[in-house]
């Protein structure tokens, strides 16, 4: 089993995305209110009518608050894929995730987490470029989404370290689309900013 946590509609064929958004609410639901919906959410910025509801209808999606956990059995899922998503919980709620994460893996079981990476912004900083690294990764001016806003962020050493609080071993930093994990070509995206991470249980 390969799951993507916090996948918004950034997925990939043969994965369950799991998502606290409206759109993996409604992704059941007939193409009709899936219509309707897009008429009225910030999907449209980014995606075209047909576009959504080919997502949609095309990926497996679970609507589930994943600050309350991972909804999965004990050692039942290979891959655990996770993009910039828990720089959005604050940092108890990423450790007490990761934790779930571990549960739910199976031994040798693979987790690849992608971040905004936090030694890169502070590089923009450091050259001038203040305005413009504080709203993108600190104060992220988004009206439509309460769930765009950052809540912490990591660095190489932050990163390791909170996985290894949750039991991980063998923690390597990756390259964009390289990796133990599977579809990446599918998955990872923001290569020039985002730090990639994959570790053990």
């Amino acid at each position: 089993m390969k799951v993507n946590l916090g996948s918004g509609l950034a997925v990939a064929k043969g994965w369950i995305n799991v998502d606290g958004s409206l759109n993996s609410l409604i992704a059941s639901w007939p193409a009709f209110f899936q219509g309707v919906f897009y008429n009225m959410s910030g999907a449209k910025r980014y995606y075209k009518r047909e576009e959504y509801l080919s997502i949609l209808r095309e990926n497996v999606f679970a609507h589930h608050d994943l600050s309350c956990g991972a909804p999965f059995a004990d050692d039942s899922v290979d891959f655990i894929y996770s993009s910039h998503f828990f720089e959005h919980l604050y940092k108890r709620d990423a450790i007490n995730l990761l934790k779930e994460c571990h549960r739910v893996l199976k031994p040798g079981g693979v987790i690849r987490i992608t971040v905004p990476d936090l030694a890169h912004a502070f590089s923009l900083y450091q050259s001038g470029r203040k305005d413009e690294t504080l709203m993108q990764y600190f104060f992220v001016d988004d009206d439509e989404s309460s769930l765009a806003r950052h809540k912490y962020m990591y660095d190489d050493e932050l990163l390791r370290e909170a996985l290894s609080t949750a039991g991980f071993r063998d923690t390597t930093r990756r390259a964009y689309r390289e990796g133990a994990t599977p579809d990446l070509d599918a998955l990872d995206n923001r290569p020039d900013d985002t730090l990639f991470m994959e570790a053990v249980k």
